[in-house]
């Protein structure tokens, strides 16, 4: 007997959140390479949303760090170089060339614009990106002091942890107006304790639901980013507090993690009741 014919793959949503050597934490990043692996899984489109960094962290004694950050710190003081912006739109203008096939958006990730307005108003008018995402990376310490999050799970109980971070980041979607998508409402679960309990978003649901609540009601953007698979709870949420869509992203540093796990995060968010435009480029919206 004749075999069945394999099933289509559904087609991958865009990846709107991609890092290339521009980024400062992006060792082995490569726009051009990140290209040629988007048009080889035939990505409708790609956003190169590049590090803006203001934020300047406190490094602790005995925390160990990647070793091309050593040259970063100061006097304990760990300060990311700015963003090359002729540098990047000029790899930018590049790969639109050699890739006309592909969509190719300019973009930045801005982490705790609301803490650096007046610097990050200026790299936007310097950069005229076409995809602006937000993100908090930082918060305080026990002495007041600015530290990544990863570091926070060493002095502070993890729940204390997500707490602070989902407080600021509702801080920053007030506090700044000049984004359109939320990036990964879950970063500290990357950095969940092993020794702790298994993380469960259902412990800190009113804060999420706050959080979710003033970003739909700012008619913003929810990431889904998938360098952590986000807990489908948190996108069910998102629709029941009114957001209206959602991003999908890879968070890639380098070209080989380009749009992984994009086909069970689609139908992740399919179940959540959200759907393709029929513009291949454009966010996925509520049903």
């Amino acid at each position: 007997m004749p075999s069945s014919p394999s099933p289509v793959p559904r087609a991958l949503p865009a990846d709107d959140h991609v890092h290339s050597e521009w980024s400062w934490d992006a060792f082995a990043g490569s726009m051009l390479a990140t290209c040629a692996r988007a048009v080889e899984l035939g990505l409708p489109s790609i956003a190169f949303t590049e590090h803006a960094d203001f934020s300047e962290w406190v490094v602790p004694p005995g925390v160990e760090l990647p070793e091309p950050w050593l040259a970063l710190v100061h006097d304990g003081i760990l300060v990311p170089p700015p963003l090359d912006v002729a540098g990047y739109l000029a790899t930018l203008d590049e790969c639109r060339t050699r890739f006309p096939s592909l969509r190719i958006v300019s973009g930045v990730e801005l982490s705790e614009p609301h803490w650096h307005d007046d610097a990050t108003r200026d790299l936007l008018h310097r950069g005229g990106f076409e995809r602006i995402l937000a993100s908090v990376h930082s918060g305080s310490d026990a002495t007041g002091g600015t530290t990544e999050l990863s570091v926070q799970f060493e002095h502070a109980p993890p729940g204390d942890v997500i707490r602070g971070y989902l407080a600021e980041t509702a801080r920053l979607i007030e506090g700044f107006d000049g984004f359109e998508v939320l990036a990964h409402v879950d970063y500290p679960v990357r950095y969940w304790p092993s020794g702790a309990a298994p993380y469960d978003p259902a412990e800190f649901e009113d804060e999420h639901r706050h959080v979710l609540r003033l970003l739909a009601g700012s008619g913003r953007v929810l990431e889904v980013n998938t360098r952590v698979p986000l807990h489908p709870q948190v996108v069910t949420w998102w629709r029941e507090e009114g957001g209206r869509a959602v991003s999908f992203a890879s968070d890639a540093h380098e070209p080989a993690a380009l749009a992984t796990g994009f086909a069970a995060a689609a139908d992740m968010v399919a179940a959540a009741g959200f759907r393709p435009d029929s513009d291949p480029h454009a966010f996925w919206t509520r049903g």
